[in-house]
C-alpha cells in the first residue's frame, strides 16, 4: 500500500541539505528502516490548526475545546477564550523549554560542588574564571585555595534554584538600565524553580485569564533561564571543563571511521562526553579496541553534547538534531550514548535494524528498547569506561558500512572571554574594535542565529540562506546549537568564509584571522550571547541598553519548546526577535498582536515570524539599520585612531 504524504506548503521540503544524509537516508528507506520520513510520509492526519495556532485547550475534563477568536460563540465551556488559552498554552511552552535548561544548570552546580568537594574525577580548569565568577557572588579569594572558592560558590549557584525571594545574581550582570527596566516592570526572577512552578499554576483552570499577565510570568520564567539557570550552567561548565578557545575540527557524516569503533555522544548536558574523551585514549581501553581488530576509539558528538566537547576538546560532529538517526544508518556506530533532550524515541527502532546499542544515562531520560546505564558524576570515569567497553564488544558485530566522505573544516570556541581576548589581547581585552568597527559602519551589526533544526524545511538551507545573506551585507554572526552545526557542514565556519562576506565585515575578519560566522556553543550557551551584548554596551557609543545596539536574533529551524523560552528571554532583554515558519500563538490576533508588537513599547524587544530565509534575514537587517538611524551612525565612516582624551570623552 502506498504511502500517503502529507501536502505540505509549497515552501516546505522536508529533508536535510546536505547530500551525504540525503544519500544514507533513501538507503535506509531502501533497506526498510524507519526515520523521521517514513514516519512523516506515514501520517494521515494534518497537523491540527487550532493546535497549532495554540488555541485548543485540554486543561480540564470538560474539554479540548477549539476556538475561533473572531466568532463570538467559539469560546471554551469555562468561558475562557482565545487569548487566554494561547496564552496558557504559550506559557506551558516556556515553561518546560526553562525547565530543561534549569535542570541542566542544577546538574551542573551539582557536579561542580562535588568535584570541588573531591568527589567526582572532574577538576576545576579555569582558575581565573572562577575568581571572576566568585567575585559577583561576593565571595572573598584572596588566601584561599581554588577548592575552597569552588566549594562556596557551588553551594551559593545551588542555593538559587530553590531561592524563593531576591534577585538572581546572574541577572545583575545586564546593563544597568535593563535592570531598572526589569525591576519596574516587575520580572526579575526571584529564584529559578519558583518562576516554573507559579507559571504552570497560572495556567491551570480558573487561574491567570488575562493574556498579559500570563506573559508577565512567562518573562520572569524565561529570564531566570536566561539570566539565571543558563549562565550558571554556560560559567560553572567553564570552570569545571576549560573555557572555549578558537580550535579546527571536523562536522558531518565523514567524521565516523571505518576502522575504529565508533561511539556517538547526543544530548545536552557535557558530563558525560567529558568522561567518554578522558577514558577513550587510555592504553587499556585502546588495547581492548585492538583486540577485536579496531584501531582505537573514535569519539563524535550529535546535538549540544557534541557542541560542548567539540568547543573544549575539537571532538568532531556528526551530525545535529535532524541527523542522528542518519549517523546509525550508516551501520558504522557501536554505541549512542545519551542523556537528555531533543534525543528521538525513533532510534530505539532505528539501532534495532544495525548493529549499535542505544544507552541511556539519565534517569530523566529513559526510551523503551534502549539499554539503561545510569551515569553519577561521582563515578564518571568507572561507567566511562563501562560504556566503551560495551561498543568495543560491538564492533565484530558490524554488517554493511556505508560512511559518506563528506566532512567540512570549522573553527568553533568563540567564548566570550575569547572574542574579550581576540580583540584587545591579553592586557587590554575590550570590545572596542567591535563597537570602532559598528560605529564607522565596517560592520552594520550583530545577528545572532540560534536554535534547533526541523524536519518540516530542508533543514540546514533555512539556517545558511539567513547566515549568508547577513554576512554578504556585514552582519556579524553568531550561532549557537543545532544552526553552528548546519553552518559548519556549509563551510561558513572557517576564516575562509570572508570570502562570502560584504567588505567591510570581509576586511575586519581577515584583520582578526577570524571566520565572518562565529560559533559560541551548544543551546545553554545562549547565555554568552547576552554577555556579549553586555559587552558592546558597556564599552560605550551604541547606547546604553541591549535594545538600542544593532542586533536582532532569530531561531529559523525552531521545533522545541526551550527555543520559546530562549526567544521570550532574549525579548525580554531587548532583541528583536524571529522566528521561521510558524509561531505557537496565530491562532490569536490579541496576544500575537501583543508579542509582535506592543510588547516592544515595554521591553524594546519583540517578536516575529517569516517562513522565506531571505526575508527573515532582510528583516534583521532593516532592524539593525533602524537601530544606527536611531543611533546617528548610518553614514560610514573612515576609520579613526581613539588616543586616550578621546577614549575619556566617549
Amino acid at each position: 500500500m502506498a504511502r500517503k504524504i502529507i501536502p505540505f506548503t509549497q515552501h516546505e521540503c522536508p529533508g536535510i541539505a546536505c547530500e551525504a544524509s540525503t544519500c544514507i537516508l533513501q538507503e535506509a528507506g531502501e533497506q526498510g528502516v524507519k526515520t523521521y520520513v517514513q514516519r512523516m510520509e506515514d501520517r494521515v492526519i494534518q497537523p491540527c490548526l487550532f493546535g497549532q495556532g495554540g488555541t485548543c485547550c485540554r486543561n480540564c475534563s470538560f474539554g479540548p475545546c477549539m476556538m475561533i477568536e473572531d466568532d463570538p460563540t467559539s469560546i471554551g465551556i469555562c468561558g475562557a477564550t482565545a487569548s487566554t488559552v494561547a496564552a496558557r498554552n504559550f506559557a506551558r511552552m516556556v515553561a518546560p523549554g526553562a525547565a530543561a535548561h534549569m535542570d541542566h544548570g542544577r546538574e551542573t552546580a551539582l557536579t561542580f560542588l562535588d568535584t570541588a568537594r573531591g568527589e567526582t574525577p572532574f577538576e576545576i580548569k579555569d582558575e581565573k574564571k572562577l575568581h571572576f565568577v566568585a567575585d559577583l557572588y561576593g565571595i572573598k579569594t584572596e588566601g584561599r585555595s581554588k577548592q575552597d572558592i569552588a566549594i562556596e560558590l557551588g553551594e551559593k549557584c545551588l542555593a538559587e534554584f530553590g531561592q524563593q525571594e531576591g534577585t538572581l545574581v546572574m541577572s545583575t550582570r545586564a546593563p544597568a538600565k535593563r535592570q531598572a527596566l526589569w525591576k519596574k516592570l516587575g520580572v526579575l526572577p526571584r529564584g529559578v524553580d519558583r518562576e516554573v512552578v507559579e507559571l504552570m499554576h497560572r495556567t491551570h483552570m480558573g487561574t491567570d485569564q488575562d493574556y498579559h499577565n500570563l506573559i508577565f510570568q512567562s518573562t520572569r520564567c524565561a529570564l531566570a533561564d536566561g539570566w539565571g539557570a543558563s549562565m550558571i550552567a554556560t560559567e560553572l561548565q567553564d570552570i569545571l571543563f576549560g573555557t572555549p578557545v578558537p580550535l579546527r575540527t571536523v562536522v558531518n557524516l565523514g567524521v565516523l571511521r571505518e576502522d575504529h569503533v565508533n561511539i556517538v555522544i547526543h544530548g545536552h548536558e557535557p558530563q558525560v562526553p567529558e568522561a567518554m574523551a578522558m577514558v577513550a585514549q587510555e592504553p587499556e581501553i585502546v588495547a581492548a579496541a585492538q583486540e577485536v581488530g579496531a584501531k582505537g576509539i573514535n569519539l563524535a558528538g550529535v546535538c549540544c553534547s557534541g557542541n560542548e566537547v567539540l568547543m573544549r576538546r575539537g571532538i568532531p560532529i556528526a551530525g545535529g538534531f535532524i541527523q542522528q538517526e542518519v549517523v546509525l544508518a550508516t551501520g558504522a556506530v557501536e554505541a549512542m550514548v545519551v542523556d537528555v533532550q531533543c534525543v528521538m524515541q525513533g532510534l530505539s527502532g532505528v539501532a534495532k535494524c544495525y548493529h549499535t546499542e542505544l544507552i541511556t544515562t539519565s534517569p530523566r531520560a529513559k526510551i523503551p528498547g534502549a539499554t539503561h546505564i545510569e551515569f553519577h558524576h561521582q563515578h564518571a570515569l568507572e561507567t566511562a569506561r563501562d560504556l566503551t567497553l560495551r561498543a568495543i564488544g560491538r564492533f565484530k558485530d558490524r554488517g554493511k558500512v556505508h560512511i559518506p566522505d563528506q566532512k567540512m573544516d570549522v573553527v568553533a570556541g568563540f567564548s566570550h572571554e575569547t572574542i574579550n581576548h581576540m580583540l584587545g589581547g591579553t592586557f587590554r581585552g575590550s570590545y572596542r574594535p567591535l563597537n570602532d568597527n559598528i560605529i564607522n559602519g565596517r560592520i552594520r551589526g550583530v545577528g545572532a542565529v540560534v536554535g534547533c533544526d526541523s524536519c518540516r524545511v530542508e533543514s540546514g538551507k533555512v539556517h545558511t540562506t539567513v547566515v549568508r545573506e547577513l554576512i554578504a551585507n556585514n552582519v556579524l554572526v553568531l550561532v549557537t546549537g543545532c544552526a553552528a552545526t548546519a553552518c559548519g557542514r556549509d563551510g561558513l565556519l572557517r576564516p575562509e568564509a570572508a570570502e562570502l562576506a560584504g567588505p567591510g565585515l570581509k576586511e575586519v575578519c581577515e584583520t582578526v584571522g577570524m571566520p565572518p560566522v562565529l560559533h559560541m556553543g551548544s543551546c545553554v550557551d545562549n547565555s554568552r550571547i547576552l554577555i556579549a551584548a553586555t559587552a558592546i554596551v558597556k564599552e560605550g557609543g551604541l547606547g546604553d541598553d541591549i535594545s538600542q545596539v544593532p542586533a536582532a536574533g532569530c531561531a529559523p529551524e525552531w521545533m522545541s519548546e526551550k527555543a520559546i523560552a530562549i526567544g521570550q528571554y532574549c525579548v525580554a532583554s531587548g532583541f528583536y526577535v524571529v522566528f521561521g515558519r510558524t509561531f505557537p500563538t496565530t491562532g490569536s490576533k490579541v496576544l500575537t498582536d501583543y508579542l509582535f508588537r506592543e510588547i516592544q513599547e515595554e521591553y524594546g524587544g519583540m517578536w516575529a515570524v517569516e517562513e522565506d530565509p531571505t526575508e527573515m534575514a532582510r528583516m534583521m537587517i532593516r532592524h539593525i539599520e533602524k537601530a544606527r538611524e536611531a543611533l546617528g551612525i548610518q553614514e560610514e565612516k573612515d576609520r579613526v585612531l581613539f588616543d586616550m582624551a578621546m577614549r575619556r570623552d566617549m
